[in-house]
């Protein structure tokens, strides 16, 4: 059994990570209805007996054991304590282990420069205890997930500084990073500095990353908003009960609260996108995925390892989810931009490869003969025509019969990067701002050319593969034989 480490760093990376242990507690409450710690809970908690001062993991063995107490297997950091509070006081609270979380009181002022060199630095040796002991806890730990945004602070700088750190003392664990980029209209002003010199550090240190842009999440919750059919007041549609209140996988109240914030709807969405990555590492299927087998398929070339997510059927909340869908249908829709991470359009760009991951009542006939009816629409590199990587999991998420993971290693994802680059080079045009950053002890100006420099590099590359696809084919000379 392999297990994996959740790396939750920032606010927006430990919002979406308490979204994301509270629905896989209802995952895994509704599958499992004796409150068994088995090789699939095992996977992302641990078992944990609470009548000791210093909880020790109680052994898998056969799978029988009784589930005393469950710890999620995360590691929590923020520069400003007032999330990671909010969490441990929550109904969640008890799932996290307090000596796994890593927080300050003075953030990191929407800089990275003070969160990836200040903060990476003075914390460095903290952040490797706690990792350190998170990963301890594992039999055979193969990926670390890291949650963070691009824009602030905390998020790109210290996420970032995590990220190195992971790559120097666990080379061999793979590392998967989910990364939310500011939208244009963003309230920093200083974000496009943050998600380029943040940039740098992913292409050099992830194995994979999932690009989120907060601009997307908002499109994709006015569309469910004004699609779902509307529920009588008091009805939800999800239902809270998923988790029985007496199970020993019970989150309490729920994450889920009656009076969402601002954010919970966009962090819901991002959330579900772990779970339907992660399902086969946590859940059985006819064809399970794993973790590694997606870096192997999806990612022929080492820099070009940004991965374009697009999930069906979309629900962002436990009020409001669009309808089911036909089989068919939802293949198609995980093809359409308005179900995509990101906005730019894969239809008219290339496919370095793609992956499929199904999960609920469908069979490998379905998905074979739904990739033959979409793949003469969809172009692919000539020396990668059957680049599809499917999988399926026989469990589908709470109150759905099915969904859809797609996974595109695609050319237009240069749409989204070239857009940043736009606002970074509007704002060092004019020198502004750079002296916050850098005044801060371990930073040159250098790396903001650096970062322009590698952020133009993955761009190109990714322009390059669409540039050689569109161009007209020339026939060779044919030598006339004379006799």
């Amino acid at each position: 059994m392999t297990q994996s480490v959740i790396v939750q760093v920032g606010q927006c990376g430990n919002q979406i990570g308490c979204r994301f242990w509270d629905l896989a507690l209802r995952e895994h409450a509704s599958v499992n209805k004796n409150g068994i710690y088995d090789e699939s809970i095992g996977s992302f908690f641990r078992n944990v007996d609470g009548r000791h001062d210093d909880p020790a993991d109680i052994p898998v063995g056969t799978g029988t054991g009784k589930i005393k107490s469950l710890k999620a297997r995360a590691v929590l950091v923020d520069m400003e304590e007032g999330v990671v509070s909010e969490m441990m006081k929550g109904p969640l609270g008890e799932v996290f282990d307090c000596r796994q979380l890593l927080t300050d009181v003075s953030g990191s002022g929407n800089n990275w420069a003070t969160g990836h060199h200040l903060y990476g630095t003075q914390y460095k040796e903290q952040i490797s205890e706690v990792v350190r002991r998170a990963a301890e806890f594992c039999d055979c730990l193969q990926c670390f997930f890291v949650l963070h945004s691009m824009g602030g602070g905390t998020g790109s700088g210290v996420g970032t500084s995590i990220l190195g750190l992971l790559e120097d003392e666990y080379p061999d664990v793979y590392r998967f990073v989910t990364a939310v980029y500011p939208s244009s209209e963003d309230d920093v002003i200083t974000s496009p500095y943050n998600a380029v010199l943040a940039m740098r550090e992913l292409t050099e240190h992830a194995d994979c990353v999932l690009p989120i842009e907060n601009q997307a999440l908002v499109d994709i919750v006015n569309k469910i908003s004004q699609a779902a059919p509307p529920t009588r007041p008091g009805k939800r549609v999800f239902s809270e009960h998923a988790v029985k209140p007496d199970s020993a996988l019970s989150t309490g109240a729920g994450g889920v609260v009656k009076d969402e914030k601002p954010f919970d709807q966009m962090n819901n969405l991002v959330a579900n996108l772990l779970l339907n990555l992660t399902s086969s590492a946590r859940f059985e299927g006819s064809l399970n995925v794993d973790l590694n087998e997606i870096t192997m398929n999806l990612v022929p070339f080492p820099r070009m390892h940004y991965l374009i997510a697009s999930q069906t059927p979309l629900f962002c909340s436990a009020d409001v989810k669009m309808p089911p869908r036909r089989l068919d249908q939802m293949f198609t829709d995980a093809f359409a931009r308005d179900h995509q991470m990101v906005r730019a359009d894969p239809r008219h760009s290339v496919y370095q490869a793609c992956a499929l991951m199904v999960r609920g009542d469908v069979q490998l006939s379905d998905i074979r003969r739904n990739i033959d009816r979409l793949k003469p629409n969809l172009h692919f590199v000539p020396w990668n025509q059957e680049g599809w990587k499917t999988g399926l999991c026989s469990v589908p998420p709470v109150g759905q019969p099915r969904c859809l993971l797609s996974l595109a290693n695609n050319s237009c994802i240069h749409q989204t990067f070239s857009e940043i680059r736009d606002r970074f080079s509007k704002l060092y045009k004019r020198k502004a701002h750079l002296h916050h950053y850098n005044q801060v002890e371990g930073m040159d100006s250098g790396q903001f050319a650096d970062s322009l420099e590698s952020l133009t590099s993955v761009i190109e590359q990714y322009r390059d593969l669409e540039t050689a696809m569109n161009q007209p084919v020339v026939a060779e000379p044919r030598l006339k034989v004379f006799s």
